[in-house]
């Protein structure tokens, strides 16, 4: 079963590029929203292996949004990577701090993009370490 991925984007061609990255490992299947609104929104309706968020996103931030999301006992150990073309220390800092697994700056190629992502998923996941599906407690079927 492929790893369902949420990803929150405003630029069209960044979501066309990230996704056509994550098509062409084929083994993820990309749920895409053009801000983090929509993104509040989806996260309730799926259980997502993969969350990939831009810091600067109409209506919620990605800041807001990884913040949001590492307070969801759902997504609350879900892989998260931050991509930006705010490159500085001081971005990267505020993006980990909120609770990014990763952080990839813009523009980035695929290889650096596929890194972020075994980056992330290779991070300790309480959950999955106590032997919890994700999502479990929360009685739903996955």
């Amino acid at each position: 079963m492929p790893t369902q991925v949420l990803l929150v984007e405003d630029s069209r061609a960044m979501r066309d590029y990230v996704s056509s990255i994550l098509e062409a490992e084929g083994d993820y299947e990309v749920h895409e929203v053009g801000n983090g609104f929509d993104a509040l929104r989806a996260l309730p309706r799926d259980l997502f292996g993969l969350i990939v968020t831009d810091i600067n996103m109409p209506d919620v931030s990605g800041i807001e949004l990884t913040r949001f999301v590492r307070q969801t006992p759902r997504h609350a150990n879900t892989p998260l990577i931050v991509i930006s073309s705010e490159a500085s220390a001081v971005d990267k800092d505020r993006a980990m701090s909120a609770g990014a697994s990763s952080f990839v700056a813009k523009p980035f190629t695929p290889e650096e993009f596929l890194a972020a992502i075994a980056e992330a998923i290779a991070l300790p996941r309480p959950d999955l370490q106590a032997g919890a599906e994700p999502g479990a407690d929360e009685g739903e079927a996955t």
